[in-house]
């Protein structure tokens, strides 16, 4: 059972992860009783994937996460909070005069289920775009999409050939049909939203 986020709670998690990445500026632990006390115990305590994105006038500036539920969604923000802001290997680490500038989108997943598909056909058609997130797997290597990347690349073939991309496979493997294939959907927030 998956407790249930208020609009409260969503500005209070948003307010968290930006105090977390503050806080490594200061080399201290934030003090945040305040912003924890808005959000309930089951809310916090929750396993999920939760995955933090930062974005810096508009472009990305940053995304970290984990997709399947092995962190409380507490350390899973200020986790992935500090990791998207500082650890992000695509970015060099945020400075302190970016902070202000960037804004913070918090998505929470739910548990990935397997694509059963008899063919490329299939699959396309069993994409959901701009709702489905996308895990593809081959061998060692991994990636994922989050439903948000839809924006940018809204047909799915070119959806897939990039994501294969990021996974290190050929562009064109997912025409192979050989990919083990996950989709989710998430819940997501973020400080330019109006929650």
């Amino acid at each position: 059972m998956t407790a249930v986020i208020s609009k409260k709670e969503s500005l209070a998690l948003l307010k968290l992860a930006r105090e977390y990445i503050a806080g490594e500026f200061e080399k201290k632990s934030p003090d945040i009783k305040d912003i924890s006390n808005e959000i309930s115990r089951d809310v916090l305590r929750q396993k999920r994937g939760v995955f933090v994105t930062l974005h810096k006038r508009g472009e990305l500036r940053g995304c970290i996460g984990n997709i399947e539920p092995v962190k409380t969604l507490g350390n899973g923000i200020r986790e992935n909070a500090i990791y998207a802001a500082f650890k992000d290997s695509r970015f060099t680490p945020l400075t302190r005069d970016e902070l202000p500038l960037i804004d913070i989108e918090i998505s929470i997943l739910t548990l990935p289920e397997k694509m059963i598909y008899k063919n490329i056909q299939n699959l396309i058609s069993n994409l959901v775009p701009g709702v489905d997130g996308v895990i593809i797997e081959k061998d060692h290597h991994r990636a994922t999409f989050l439903p948000q990347v839809w924006d940018q690349l809204p047909e799915p073939e070119t959806f897939l050939t990039h994501l294969c991309t990021k996974a290190g496979l050929s562009a064109r493997e997912w025409e192979k049909g050989r990919l083990l294939l996950h989709t989710y959907q998430v819940f997501s927030f973020g400080e330019t939203d109006e929650i």
